[in-house]
């Protein structure tokens, strides 16, 4: 989940702080001292994560594009200037841009506002923009909601009573509300000293930047592991009080399955899956970084000789095309697959389905499943030439009948010429005529459209006044035997009339001296 680092540089962030000592501090240096722990924090613990660092006054300044280099961005922050006064709608304007530039509206972006609570004065103050919110066009909206998803941290360099004698504290609020409540707001507890802002900086950690770990199972075979990003809570709409849902740091393989059955699902988020190495003294040497390259490169050595259940599993799921179906918490399932890079690189991926016992339809339910050995036969077959799945439903979607639907007269019209096309024909459309006029008639009883039953019955007896003297003798049996059919249903008085009963065709002595011949 990438993040951006807004920072405040203007004028009312030099104002000076008292701390113990001869060296004199301002509210920015305690922000740069925050932010180098964060940076130190994320170097270690999230060095995947994509990191942007912006500056902002009354006009906002990308400082550093998004970067997995944290020594870069802890440079920039020795290197920013002073400027005007401050004007944050600008920012989160400018925020909006480089998030949708470089990764679009779907990918969802952590935003870290780190600002003394100042929220300037006059045209494009906080308070001037909250103002005119509801007065603004389209075009001019402000950038809050932001158009991805997003959870906004502010972090600011002052106390909580210094907040509250202004109304800094309630417009802060006012912006977490305006990104539909997706974020927090983070003061110092007590004086402003380095020690203080190192408390503030270190819940933000434990909140949005602690690093998931969690154990593979596979059977006895185990391996620490860290999930990457950190999976959030999932809510369930459905409920009636929704409660977040976690998933579990023992995540236990129950099967395997192989790619082209599981095909492409649907997925909540996807995640890589690390292998954390541990050496003999039982410390942690990955997937974390060291200071020293010499005891980097040493700690990795040791930690590639050491066999590593995550990196069998990796390399298996690879050869033989197959996921593995991994339980994530009751009735809540995922899948952990190879996915390529390119070439020459891939990695350990999992995926989260939808909680539920029956994610995938196709698949049926997952407790269901079971080993190929628990079957009578291979359902592979014996030259994996067939497959089990999907599996078909039991009732047949309403989506897949061949549904009889008369919108426009056309429609109707068209089927009654069909039936009378066919009764022409007899006795060779026999099966076809009967067929047609059964799906008639139960069209017909189920929009109660009983008329038109008797309507059809009385052109059948026309049309057999009207068969020519050379006409098979069967054909008059059958028009005649149908349209008395259709009369009686008409009434829906006899068990003749039921929705489910079909019209056979009558069994006379012509008819079964052709099926004889033939």
């Amino acid at each position: 989940m990438p993040t951006v680092v807004v920072m405040d540089v203007s004028l009312s962030m030099t104002r000076p702080v008292s701390v113990e000592g001869s060296e004199e501090y301002q509210r920015k240096h305690l922000a740069v001292h925050g932010l180098t722990m964060l940076f130190e924090h994320m170097a270690t613990n999230y060095k995947l994560e994509f990191t942007a660092l912006v500056v902002f006054s009354s006009l906002w300044e990308l400082m550093v594009p998004f970067t997995r280099d944290y020594n870069t961005l802890q440079e920039a922050l020795s290197n920013m200037d002073d400027y005007d006064k401050t004007c944050l709608e600008s920012a989160l304007l400018g925020v909006c841009n480089i998030v949708q530039q470089e990764w679009g509206a779907a990918i969802p972006c952590q935003v870290v506002l780190v600002t003394d609570g100042c929220l300037g004065i006059g045209r494009g103050s906080l308070r001037h923009s909250l103002a005119t919110h509801n007065q603004r066009s389209e075009s001019n909206r402000f950038p809050l909601p932001f158009p991805f998803p997003s959870k906004l941290y502010v972090m600011c360099m002052a106390n909580l009573e210094e907040l509250q004698s202004t109304d800094s504290l309630d417009c802060l609020e006012r912006l977490i509300d305006l990104n539909n409540g997706e974020g927090q707001i983070f003061t110092i507890d007590g004086p402003l000293c380095l020690k203080n802002v190192q408390s503030m900086f270190g819940k933000l950690i434990d909140l949005a930047y602690t690093p998931f770990h969690a154990v593979l199972k596979c059977g006895h075979l185990t391996s620490d592991v860290q999930v990457f990003p950190r999976p959030e809570p999932f809510i369930i709409d459905e409920e009636i009080d929704p409660i977040p849902k976690a998933i579990n740091t023992d995540l236990e393989i129950v099967g395997f399955v192989d790619i082209a059955d599981i095909s492409s699902p649907p997925v909540l988020s996807r995640h890589l899956v690390l292998p954390i190495a541990l050496n003999r003294e039982g410390d942690e040497v990955g997937p974390g970084i060291t200071d020293d390259t010499e005891d980097e490169n040493s700690a990795n050595q040791i930690a590639g000789k050491i066999p590593n259940f995550c990196v069998l599993l990796h390399g298996s799921l690879k050869v033989e095309g197959m996921v593995a179906v991994v339980q994530l918490g009751p009735e809540w399932y995922g899948m952990l697959y190879s996915q390529a890079d390119s070439k020459k690189k891939s990695n350990l991926m999992m995926s989260l389905f939808e909680p539920g016992p029956e994610p995938l339809p196709w698949l049926g339910k997952m407790a269901q499943l079971g080993p190929i050995s628990d079957a009578k036969e291979n359902p592979y077959g014996e030259d994996d030439n067939k497959s089990p799945f999907p599996l078909q439903p039991k009732n047949k979607r309403s989506y897949a009948q061949n549904v009889t639907v008369w919108i426009k007269p056309s429609g109707l019209q068209t089927d009654v010429q069909k039936i009378l096309r066919n009764a022409r024909k007899l006795p060779e459309k026999t099966q076809t005529f009967y067929k047609e006029l059964n799906r008639l008639r139960k069209a017909a009883l189920a929009f109660g459209f009983l008329d038109l039953l008797k309507g059809v019955a009385d052109m059948l007896e026309r049309e057999c006044t009207l068969l020519p003297d050379t006409a098979h003798p069967d054909a008059a049996f059958q028009l005649t035997h149908a349209a008395q059919q259709l009369k009686v249903a008409s009434t829906g008085a006899s068990e003749y009339a039921a929705y489910d009963h079909n019209i056979a065709p009558l069994q006379t002595d012509f008819s079964n001296s052709s099926t004889e011949r033939m």
